[in-house]
């Protein structure tokens, strides 16, 4: 057998690798799916044999080529070739080879061992010979600079050539790029350049052995630069250190354990790369190189600081991130006196010892970011001008204040923070997320600080010194306790000032004209009643761009004191109290950009907004605006947002602007737009629109009255939306919902194939496991799978909700599963508490992920990403920074209650601007899913939020009162007692969506009916269906408060008070038709007034009808005499108070004084006898309505047993339908008599095969009058006794 060499390929790295004998594929292929997520072998199995996973992994036969590789590493070929400029030399055949920096052209036959003229082309010249066909000239640089003439035989052998020349040509020095090329060595033919000066060999598979290997490169005579990273070369390559020139040396994540002592041989190497081995030692032979200024030792296993180092003279910076450095000793920097910068960041660190007296003078930076320090005392670094030490767990902070400079100490728990002397050199301090419950002294006595953030804390005042200073530029304050601030005394160099969440009531009166500089000022969520003046006098100064007074007191008398305030860009005030914007003020204010009057009483924006020419965002949502603003001829108009209001119409222009490219008009239930005006709103990219609700068999099963939603997406100021939203209200058959958020960063692409599949994905995982926590982790890992090449480079953080019962436990409720990766996070609201349900794998706040991608030897850039790339470290996509960054998402189950009340998903730009708190609070006083969701996002912005922002609201009903059991099947062998079968639904095409039961409309049913109404209502909509399922059908689920019911002992007749949540909700038209003056009720039909339960559309009578399960009693009496059939007519305006009844598909329901009557499983006989159940033994007539075989009015009497009512709703007598009446010729009737009386009884079996609806009747669920002539339907024999609702 002929002995294959295999290749492999994967995502984290791009280039094929040849593989070793003892590695063996499909344990790495196992291996590889594992660390993914998945976790059963046979699951293992499957997916390795899936062809999409060839995206993330693939093997090889051979080397796979790639022709721009080849091209980039070496061009070859025989041209004709002439030397010089002048005519002297003829044009020969000639091998002509490209090859690095240099020109190279050799003998055809002889090209490696005989004669070679080398042309270095790096600062030369390659031009076209416009007297030749395809042809280049190729010169050196310098005095004595050389030509040769390559003729080509084709243009594309000419323009290759041409391209990659002018690349070199064009470079400044000596450079050699094959980064990325799955080298295991480089071409033979690049020795010969020996101009060569840098290497980039950077993620190959270099070998050291072979011609082009790298024992072979000490023969690069000038070569200074050598990049070696990412080559998986497990040990030290010793050939290196004979390239005597070397000044650079870049080794990272290579597994390197150690160093060899032959190292000293590189006396010239200045910057030495080690960063991403495994490194915890290095040799003392390392510290001869006396010009070594730059050692990376960054994400190695170093337990402290090498003593080697002491000896390095020349380094001023060690890097030493990401090791295991647990204590900073001051005396072993004393040591060190060479070394100005520390980076000692994600090292573990616990202690800084400062036992020495001796000041530390050389260390000017010093970086112990997100490490374990509890207290820091570095008063003995005198010379200190950096410090930063975000995330640890500081309690105090002690410091010299001689040349502090910078000092960056949030999310700490500091009460105070200690300098000395005070640091009149400091420009910039970052002390936010800490316990600081004033501010030192110290801080308004620097005389030079510029920024000073101090937001998060507990303060209670902003001292008067503080505000007068004559530096400070940019203040942020928000977050705190704030009640007043202070005066201030004269005119302030202040620009930026953010206030926001506090508990201010008023700013000074002369705030705006004392900071005259002011450009940004951000103060909402206070309490504020009104505003200063922007200036004393007519005359403003005023220089400020920015306003945001979002969530205070303010009513439309403040609106005139912001005409001063003419430079004004951005103006967001929603969420206040104001009843209208005075016209001349905002046409005043002629450079507005941005407007937000969201959340207010606003009846109309004034036409004076066209003046504001420069408008190109509007946002006006949830107001009672009816009229649609006058924006549409502003010239730079890109969103318009008046959803949630009161729009009825919309006055267009002849033509719309063209930079228009959103417009929201949801939420607007009176809305009606022409096909006109459709037409001219085709061009914009987004258009939201509320669609007609249609009813679908879940709103008929009642899932409408457990959940519902509103989601809200918004861009910011970016210029794309990069969130996506995934809601689906009635997921599957049976009651549930699936909802999810997807945040794509910077790009659209991967979040949008989210929103398109993840939920198909989720219903095909259900089908093969029950287990929450597999089939959510399938889920994700299956949609990263799928994202197919559009995930190898681009990711999403996502977060997917599913709604579910849990059927493993009969007696429980509804459980909420949420699984999510990245940023994306979920908050239930349990008993108006935030309830976090997701966990954010961002290595700033995950000690847990940020281990496990240091153990996984990732690069994390200093400003804590993954290579540079994300700060998350779990995401759906970038197969490539596998395996630091994993789809594999985080599980979690939590059972629903009656007190949960909501649910809110969010991206990462809500949350860090909205707490889970506020988030809350903010939703309990909006409750409209979709208007708390657009509050969210004006929130988050009005917050200053300039990223793209995505919420979802998800309400939910779910009460101790509300039903949660899955409506029953008919197995398809029913045996013993006759099976129940779900109650069949039919809708009127034009039925509006079902109400919730919240709103009061299906709370309670109590109404009456008449005899002609029961007449038709009892079988005009039903359904000749009757589902079935397998043998694999799922067993029927139940709640906790309805277990199953059994046929031998049946509880008491329980009553549906007003308070009841029904979980099975449905709306059926019944088909007694109006007249087109007066209704049944003898009312005029225009002036009738609405009853509970009934809703009329002029032409249907809709009555809805509550159906419950936790009410089941038997109802059984005497047998009644049979009634002729023509007695049925005589019964129209019989009275039925309070009480209804309803027959579908043979099925009898009866719900009287609130409370619904079912029948369970009885003999036969029994059944024909009770009055209440011997007309479920009928003909279904063409028309629908439904005939008994002998006890045809038993119906009716059970109606007339109730107690009569002589006023009201059914007092008048109802006319009769003639779709309902029985029209028989004479000749006819004895004919039609004899086959009732003839027809058998019904007895329980096997249901015989029925035609589906559409094979019979294309309208088989609307009535039809009957035809002369025609016999009765035959009953279908089916066990349809009893009845389960």
């Amino acid at each position: 057998m002929a002995e294959i060499t295999l290749f492999r390929r994967k995502q984290s790295s791009p280039e094929p690798r040849r593989l070793d004998p003892s590695e063996r594929p499909l344990q790495m292929v196992y291996d590889y799916l594992t660390a993914m997520g998945y976790e059963d072998p046979l699951r293992v199995q499957q997916e390795a044999a899936n062809s999409d996973l060839s995206c993330m992994i693939r093997f090889y036969s051979e080397k796979p080529v790639n022709a721009d590789q080849q091209e980039r590493t070496l061009l070859k070929g025989v041209f004709s070739v002439r030397k010089g400029k002048t005519q002297l030399h003829k044009w020969a055949e000639r091998q002509v080879i490209l090859c690095g920096t240099c020109l190279i052209v050799a003998s055809v036959k002889d090209s490696l061992t005989g004669k070679m003229h080398i042309l270095p082309l790096v600062g030369g010249k390659v031009e076209e010979v416009k007297r030749r066909q395809h042809c280049l000239m190729f010169s050196s640089a310098g005095p004595q600079a050389q030509t040769y003439y390559v003729n080509f035989d084709t243009l594309a052998d000419y323009q290759r050539w041409h391209r990659q020349a002018s690349k070199v040509v064009s470079q400044t020095i000596s450079l050699v790029d094959l980064s990325c090329y799955s080298l295991e060595e480089v071409p033979e033919y690049l020795f010969y350049c020996q101009d060569v000066t840098h290497l980039n060999l950077r993620h190959n598979f270099m070998r050291l052995d072979g011609p082009g290997g790298l024992s072979n490169f000490n023969r690069f005579a000038q070569l200074k630069s050598l990049n070696l990273s990412h080559n998986g070369l497990g040990v030290f390559p010793e050939s290196v250190c004979e390239i005597l020139t070397l000044t650079e040396l870049y080794l990272s994540c290579n597994g390197l354990s150690a160093i060899p002592a032959r190292v000293d041989n590189l006396q010239s190497l200045q910057t030495l790369c080690l960063d991403g081995n495994r490194l915890d030692s290095l040799p003392e032979e390392l510290g001869s190189l006396v010009q070594l200024c730059s050692l990376g030792l960054s994400f190695n296993d170093f337990p402290q600081i090498p003593s080697v180092v002491e000896r390095l003279c020349a380094l001023d910076k060690l890097a030493m991130a990401g090791n295991r450095v647990e204590t900073l000793d001051l005396c072993c920097l004393l040591r060190m006196s060479h070394i100005k910068s520390i980076d000692l960041r994600l090292n573990g660190l616990r202690c800084v010892k400062s036992e020495t007296l001796e000041p530390v003078k050389h260390l000017t930076q010093l970086d112990l970011r997100d490490n374990r320090l509890t207290s820091v005392d570095l008063s003995a670094a005198c010379s200190l001008e950096t410090l930063q030490c975000q995330r640890n767990q500081l309690g105090s902070l002690t410091l010299s204040g001689f040349t502090l400079r910078t000092l960056h100490a949030n999310n700490n728990r500091l009460t105070t923070v200690n300098i000395y002397p005070v640091p009149n050199q400091l420009t910039h301090m970052d002390l936010s997320r800490n316990l600081l419950e004033y501010l030192p002294d110290w801080v308004c006595d620097s005389r030079k600080i510029e920024v000073l953030d101090v937001s998060h804390n507990l303060l209670s005042e902003i001292p008067a010194r503080l505000l007068s200073s004559m530096s400070l530029r940019k203040l942020l304050a928000g977050n705190n306790r704030l009640e007043r601030l202070a005066d201030l005394l004269d005119h302030i160099p202040l620009e930026t000032l953010d206030l926001q969440h506090n508990k201010l009531r008023e700013l000074p009166e002369c705030f705006f004209y004392k900071a005259l500089n002011l450009k940004y000022l951000n103060v909402s969520a206070n309490a504020l009643e009104t505003i200063p003046p922007s200036s004393q006098s007519e005359e403003s100064l005023s220089t400020l761009q920015e306003l945001y007074l979002t969530r205070n007191n303010l009513n439309e008398n403040c609106a005139a004191l912001l005409v001063g305030h003419q430079n004004l860009r951005v103006l967001h005030m929603a969420y206040n109290q104001l009843l209208s914007f005075p016209a001349s003020k905002l046409s005043k204010l002629e450079v507005l950009e941005e407007l937000n009057l969201s959340g207010n009483k606003l009846k109309t924006i004034p036409s004076t907004v066209s003046s504001c020419k420069r408008l190109h965002t509007l946002i006006a949502h949830s107001n009672h605006i009816s009229v649609f603003p006058e924006v549409l001829n502003l010239p730079e108009i890109k969103l318009v947002d008046v959803s949630c209001n009161e729009q009825t119409e919309i006055l267009l222009p002849d033509s719309l602007p063209s930079t228009l490219q959103e417009l929201d008009l949801t939420g607007n239930s009176s809305l009606m737009l022409e096909h006109k005006t459709l037409n001219l709103f085709s061009h914009i990219s987004t258009l939201k629109l509320d669609q007609k609700p249609a009813v679908t068999a879940g709103d008929a099963q009642g899932t409408s009255t457990l959940w519902d939603h509103g989601y809200a997406e918004m861009c910011g100021q970016r210029n794309k939306l990069c969130v996506s939203v995934l809601a689906v209200d009635h997921f599957g058959d049976s009651p549930e919902a699936a909802y999810g958020i997807f945040d794509g960063d910077r790009n659209e692409e991967v979040s949008r194939l989210l929103q398109c599949t993840m939920g198909d994905v989720l219903a095909e995982e259900i089908q093969h496991s029950s287990v929450d926590s597999v089939y959510m982790c399938n889920t994700f890992l299956t949609s990263h799978r799928k994202l197919g090449m559009a995930g190898q480079k681009l990711g999403a953080s996502a977060l997917l909700c599913y709604i579910h019962h849990e059927s493993s436990e009969p007696g429980s409720y509804f459980s909420l599963t949420v699984a999510n990766v990245g940023t994306c996070q979920a908050v239930l609201c349990r008993d108006g508490q935030p309830l976090a349900l997701s966990k954010v794998f961002s290595l700033e706040q995950s000690a847990e992920e940020m281990e496990r991608v240091k153990l996984a030897k990732a690069i994390i850039t200093e400003d804590n990403k993954v290579s540079g790339v994300t700060c998350c470290s779990r995401l759906l996509g970038c197969s490539y920074l596998f395996p630091w960054v994993l789809p594999k998402p985080w599980v979690h189950t939590e059972p629903l209650c009656s007190q949960d009340e909501f649910l809110i998903l969010g991206n990462k730009a809500l949350f860090q601007k909205v707490s889970y708190q506020e988030a809350v609070s903010t939703v309990l006083a909006v409750r409209d899913p979709r208007a708390a969701a657009k509050k969210l996002c004006t929130l988050a912005q009005s917050y200053g939020c300039r990223d793209n922002v995505g919420a979802v609201v998800v309400a939910l009903h779910i009460g101790e009162d509300s039903c949660t059991c899955e409506p029953p099947l008919l197995t398809a062998e029913a045996r013993g007692p006759p099976a129940p079968t779900p109650l069949p639904i039919s809708v009127s095409p034009g039925d509006p969506a079902t109400p919730s039961s919240s709103s009061g409309i299906a709370s309670e049913f109590n109404s009456e009916m008449s005899a002609s109404e029961v007449g038709s209502e009892a079988g005009s909509t039903a359904s000749d269906e009757h589902p079935s399922s397998g043998p694999t059908a799922r067993p029927e689920r139940r709640c906790s408060l309805h277990p199953a019911a059994t046929l031998c002992n049946m509880g008491p007749l329980v009553s549906l008070g007003p308070g009841a949540h029904p979980a099975l909700f449905q709306r059926q038209p019944s088909s007694a038709t109006f007249s087109s003056n007066q209704s049944d009720n003898g009312l005029d039909s225009d002036d009738e007034a609405p009853l509970e339960g009934v809703i009329s559309n002029g032409s249907k009578l809709e009555v809805e009808v509550d159906i419950h399960c936790c009410a089941f009693q038997l109802r059984s009496g005497p047998p009644e005499s049979p009634k002729d059939l023509d007695g049925r007519h005589d019964l129209r305006g019989s009275d039925y108070p309070n009480s209804k009844m309803r027959r579908q598909n043979s099925v009898v329901v009866s719900a009287t004084n609130g409370c619904l009557l079912a029948v369970c499983g009885r003999e036969i006989s029994d059944l024909k006898k009770s009055p209440s159940t011997s007309s479920l033994f009928g003909k279904k007539l063409s028309n629908g309505s439904v005939v008994a075989l002998e006890d045809s009015h038993n119906i009716i009497e059970v109606a007339l047993e109730a107690p009569k009512k002589k006023s009201g709703y059914f007092a008048a007598p109802a006319q009769q339908d003639p779709e309902d009446q029985l029209i028989i010729p004479p000749s006819l009737e004895q004919d039609v008599r004899e086959q009732l009386r003839g027809q058998s009884p019904v007895v329980p079996g096997p249901p015989p095969p029925s035609t589906p609806p559409s094979a019979r009747d294309p309208n088989w669920d609307h009535p039809h009058p009957t035809v002369p002539g025609l016999h009765p339907t035959t009953v279908l024999q089916q066990d349809v006794y009893d009845t389960a609702l």
